[in-house]
């Protein structure tokens, strides 16, 4: 009796442990990928050598689904605007590259209503959210042009094992692109046609600078750790790496259009592509950060340090290398040269930052009215420099239904910047995310959102206009 006891005891233990490892293994289960975390993993159990060959055997197929995407949503051919070119003399692209759906003219699809072409599901893909080329992994990724250029003067490569830049070079802007200073607009651009790098900054600009806005350009070249370049084993970088600058996205205080994902949402399907906005006019500016949640330069530049370059996450910054700069010294520094990088000159602007008769062409006068008439842009692009300093929801939902799109969840972008236009034919591609390639991209888009009924004379007199900012 006794031992029939101890063996139903035994049986019943034996039991009870099965449960609690089938539980446990329940809970793993739904934590490898099923439950939703605002945390990425800190503590990895594979080695660097394992990442890296696992990554670069699905390289291929990711790139081909992305860039797949690409081709499907638009024209990507190089098709400069004749005679129009940016500050530093590359050609601009022309023409609308969004592509419609088979059947579909602009002029038809404006006339409809949201709710018809949500129903019809005519709205552009163009026009929805752009993916970042690979988005369940994110992070940054630098055009090749500036790969080379950094890898050239510094022997520090920014190449990423996983992944390539995905926007064609064309549609991108000048690189190196000019440097204007709002304290010596007598000289035009300053930077000699050279990426300004670690290597060069004092030789450029010592004598241009006062001490101080010498030590924060210094700090803007030099590079910090970050989630993607640094010396942990989860980085994207085959060497080591000493990380990445303020510059190397802000080229030459501009932009190259670098990419990566907004760190404010979570998970990571909802997370919003970001392209590298131009540094000129930020003294301008009173809005910073992917939700504009930041209010000065400084308070964006230390954050930047503390988490962003973590996206978002400084439970991993002290791992990849966190660098906590002196906000009343070295922030402030920063800033200070941040504060002074001017637009382009504009020479058919007159002082209240809209068009001198005598210089503008009749598109672009044309062009102007319906910017301040009809298109109701300068409702948020007011003039001087064509930005209210706000935030607004185009409510771009009313188009078309959420749905995945290469691991991305495709939705409304919410309140987005209103970014200054003053030099705008210097910056493509266009939108936070860089989903418009073209001015030409960005009227019928606007077009379509603000239900504007612009005719194709007034869209083409409103790129006139821009062109001219």
């Amino acid at each position: 009796m006794l031992r029939k006891l101890e063996w139903a005891l035994l049986t019943a233990g034996l039991f009870m442990t099965a449960c609690l490892l089938l539980s446990v293994g329940t809970l793993r289960a739904q934590d490898d990928g099923k439950k939703p975390s605002s945390y990425a993993p800190v503590d990895i159990h594979e080695t660097f050598s394992t990442i890296m060959t696992r990554m670069v055997a699905a390289k291929p197929e990711i790139m081909r689904r992305h860039l797949a995407l690409l081709e499907q949503r638009y024209d990507l051919s190089n098709r400069p605007a004749q005679g129009v070119r940016m500050s530093g003399g590359k050609a601009v692209q022309q023409g609308v590259r969004v592509k419609l759906a088979a059947g579909t003219t602009w002029d038809q699809l404006s006339k409809l209503t949201p709710d018809q072409i949500r129903e019809r599901s005519l709205y552009p893909a163009g026009f929805e959210p752009l993916p970042h080329p690979n988005h369940p992994e994110g992070g940054m990724i630098f055009p090749k042009f500036e790969i080379d250029e950094v890898k050239k003067q510094e022997s520090r490569d920014l190449t990423r094992f996983d992944l390539d830049y995905d926007i064609p070079d064309h549609f991108l802007p000048d690189f190196p692109p000019p440097i204007f200073l709002t304290t010596r607009t007598d000289l035009g651009d300053v930077s000699k046609g050279k990426l300004i790098t670690i290597d060069n900054f004092y030789e450029v600009f010592n004598g241009l600078l006062n001490p101080k806005q010498l030590e924060g350009l210094r700090l803007l070249v030099t590079p910090f750790p970050q989630q993607q370049f640094n010396a942990t084993e989860d980085r994207r970088s085959e060497r080591v790496s000493r990380g990445v600058t303020c510059f190397d996205c802000h080229a030459n205080g501009h932009t190259n259009r670098a990419t990566h994902l907004a760190g404010d949402a979570r998970p990571q399907e909802f997370r919003h592509r970001i392209n590298t906005p131009t540094l000129r006019g930020a003294n301008i500016q009173r809005l910073f950060g992917s939700q504009r949640a930041l209010k000065t330069i400084e308070d964006f530049t230390e954050f930047e340090q503390r988490a962003a370059y973590f996206d978002g996450d400084p439970v991993i910054a002290q791992k990849k290398g966190v660098n906590i700069l002196d906000r009343g010294s070295q922030v402030h520094a920063m800033a200070e040269f941040q504060e002074i990088l001017d637009f382009p000159p504009a020479p058919k602007l007159g002082v209240d930052g809209k068009l001198n008769p005598k210089k503008a062409d009749a598109a672009e006068l044309r062009g102007q009215a319906v910017f301040f008439g009809k298109g109701q842009c300068a409702s948020c692009h007011q003039a001087p420099y064509y930005t209210d300093n706000s935030m607004h929801n185009l409510q771009t939902e009313r188009f078309f239904k959420p749905r995945m799109v290469n691991n991305m969840m495709s939705y409304g972008d919410g309140p987005i910047k209103t970014f200054p236009l003053r030099g705008v034919k210097d910056s493509p591609p266009y939108l936070h995310d860089g989903r418009l390639l073209t001015l030409e991209d960005t009227v019928e888009f606007f077009n379509l959102a603000l239900e504007l009924q612009l005719t194709p004379a007034e869209k083409s007199d409103l790129v006139a206009f821009m062109r001219a900012l």
